[in-house]
């Protein structure tokens, strides 16, 4: 698979030397990949600078350029224009996808945040036999609202009977907001470096959201964060404050493990992104989800000595 280069640190200079993107700062050399093994740019630090034949030796080999604004999600994309013809059939075979198949990679989504939620309500010592019975009632498409069918169920369970999700509420609902913000943010560097357009969901089809596709992408993740969170708030963190945003966006190197083995959770992602665009385009390739953590890993997300 085509590696997604990543620019996070602050100060770098990019440029092109003899086949290869480099990368300085202070004019010293820090990394180094052959142009024709990147399979996607993504720019989100301050004060990066490029050469232009950066740009125009990546849109030869069809590579997506994504900028990223401050809070890390995508602002622009610099997309090819002449030999893209790989972005260009992503693209087309994205927006003319047929419904089936839409459908069913979303029944295999829901599948697997339900399952997700049922681990996490286990290592926190709940009951989660419903969520596995939950789990074999979806269908194609999910016609029978399952996946609201467990949040109710799931967020009394975890959170306590007196829990309400609430997008303008404090305490833990902040803390949420905000985990949640740095995993779409994640899924949607990941798609646009997949060649994919973030505004084309697979269930999610509001004409505000730009970022449709990341919403979809991002279901199984969720309660990851939402078992992290929950950490938070036993050790006695309410506030987002500085600790608490470290702590939950150290979740994207959580390593997570799938039919092709371990990696951290942003690689994860950036394979699911990629497989979704091969099935785009008519491949059987495999759509490795994300499988849950062991207890003992749950136990410990947002538990580093400085979450508090």
């Amino acid at each position: 698979m085509l590696r997604v280069v990543d620019l996070s640190s602050e100060g770098l200079h990019v440029a092109v030397h003899r086949g290869f993107l480099t990368v300085r700062r202070d004019r010293e050399e820090v990394g180094r990949i052959a142009l024709d093994d990147i399979g996607g740019v993504i720019a989100h630090a301050h004060g990066l600078t490029w050469s232009n034949t950066v740009f125009t030796r990546l849109s030869e080999r069809a590579v997506p350029v994504v900028l990223c604004a401050q809070n890390h999600a995508p602002v622009a994309c610099v997309w090819p224009v002449a030999g893209n013809h790989l972005q260009g059939a992503r693209l087309n075979a994205q927006a003319n996808a047929p419904r089936p198949l839409a459908k069913r990679i979303w029944r295999d989504i829901v599948v697997a945040k339900i399952r997700m939620q049922g681990s996490v309500l286990a290592s926190v010592g709940a009951e989660p036999g419903a969520f596995a019975m939950l789990a074999r009632k979806v269908r194609s498409g999910d016609p029978d609202n399952v996946e609201a069918q467990a949040a109710r169920r799931y967020w009394q369970a975890l959170m306590g009977p007196d829990f309400r999700r609430d997008r303008a509420a404090e305490g833990a609902n902040s803390l949420l907001n905000y985990g949640y913000t740095v995993l779409r943010a994640t899924l949607s560097r990941a798609i646009c470096a997949a060649g994919l357009h973030p505004s084309i969901g697979l269930h999610h089809a509001n004409r505000g959201n730009a970022f449709a596709l990341a919403d979809d992408l991002m279901e199984p993740y969720r309660p990851l964060v939402d078992r992290a969170v929950y950490n938070l708030v036993q050790d006695g963190c309410l506030d987002v404050s500085s600790q608490a945003k470290s702590a939950l966006a150290a979740l994207t190197a959580l390593d997570l493990l799938a039919p092709r083995g371990m990696s951290p959770l942003h690689v994860h992602a950036a394979r699911l992104a990629q497989q979704l665009a091969g099935r785009s385009c008519g491949a059987e390739d495999d759509f490795d989800l994300p499988v849950p953590p062991e207890p003992l890993t749950m136990a410990g997300l947002a538990r580093r000595g400085d979450a508090t």
